[in-house]
């Protein structure tokens, strides 16, 4: 059996002598007829096997026990957890910071940045930040903030309306599918 007793690494499934307190056991796996076995009865089956008995559904009525080499399952389980990791996206999140005071020349170069952000996937974290006295201009941040929703509203979606949060107001963007 791949287990021993010695080995008390936390497992996420219960193993063999670890089952205690059933009675009957649905037993599932290869090379075995499935069914419902008492429980001293499906470890005799995994021992004559040389295989684990493994607790696969708890809560279930009675519970799923399967007959399985649990060293070469947790490989299994490691892989397919891997592989979902390897198929989910990481949101990246880019930053654009502006001024209050923000004249057109420098908005423009932001505006091209964000484009770009967005064509490549990434969200947009745009936020204007003040500085001292210039808090008093907080209609003139988030008009700033709301053109340049506006300007890029062809190719991004609003996820947050402009949020006045301590010295920042922020947008965020994220690109349309």
């Amino acid at each position: 059996m791949g287990i021993q007793k010695g080995d008390n690494k936390e497992l996420p499934n219960r193993i063999n002598d670890q089952i205690k307190g059933l009675k009957e056991v649905r037993l599932v796996g290869d090379n075995i007829e499935q069914g419902i076995y008492p429980f001293a009865e499906a470890m005799r089956i995994a021992d004559e096997l040389e295989l684990d008995l493994v607790e696969i559904s708890p809560n279930a009525n009675p519970p799923v026990c399967k007959i399985i080499d649990y060293q070469k399952f947790l490989y299994q389980q490691k892989r397919r957890e891997k592989e979902q990791k390897a198929k989910s996206t990481k949101v990246v999140v880019k930053e654009i910071r502006f001024g209050p005071q923000t004249d057109d020349h420098d908005y423009n170069f932001k505006l091209k940045h964000a484009q770009g952000f967005l064509k490549e996937g990434c969200k947009v974290k745009a936020y204007v930040f003040f500085k001292g006295r210039s808090i008093l201009f907080k209609e003139q941040g988030e008009l700033l903030l709301l053109r340049f929703a506006n300007d890029l509203e062809d190719i991004a979606k609003v996820e947050q309306l402009p949020k006045l949060e301590g010295k920042k107001m922020f947008l965020f963007l994220s690109p349309k599918k």
